[in-house]
């Protein structure tokens, strides 16, 4: 079974609908949710897509829809070690360089499915949109 994690930008094509990209992001969910894949996020992930939803939605709302996402992810710590990682790592964004350093750090991570390559070209996971993902299985 294949472990990857989620960036926050294919959780978002999902939770806006964000055409063309949400049918993926939509068929990796489900993938997740059928225990087909084993789907992580981190606890940057989480915020960064609660400050974003909770700008259009009630608190009550977005909390609903987050708590709906655990349920079929894990979540993958960030500790001090990843934190100084991420700062000493030459990444040009800061919260790849987490996302990335969480997810080589847990030793479980085969791939991370982001529509934002270019950013993760310091990292040695492999780095797919879910749309080369999906065409590959």
């Amino acid at each position: 079974m294949d472990k990857i994690l989620i960036d926050s930008d294919v959780i978002l094509d999902f939770l806006f609908d964000r055409k063309p990209y949400a049918d993926d992001a939509s068929i990796v969910l489900s993938m997740c949710e059928s225990g087909k894949i084993q789907g992580f996020v981190t606890p940057v992930i989480i915020s960064n897509v609660y400050y974003i939803l909770r700008r259009i939605a009630r608190h009550e709302t977005v909390v609903k829809k987050l708590s709906g996402l655990l349920t079929i992810v894990d979540v993958l710590i960030i500790d001090k070690a990843i934190l100084t990682r991420a700062l000493d790592s030459g990444f040009s964004d800061f919260e790849d360089a987490l996302q990335n350093y969480a997810a080589e750090e847990s030793g479980n991570i085969d791939l991370i499915l982001t529509r934002n390559i270019k950013d993760y070209k310091k990292s040695r996971l492999g780095i797919m949109t879910p749309e080369n993902y999906l065409a590959g299985i």
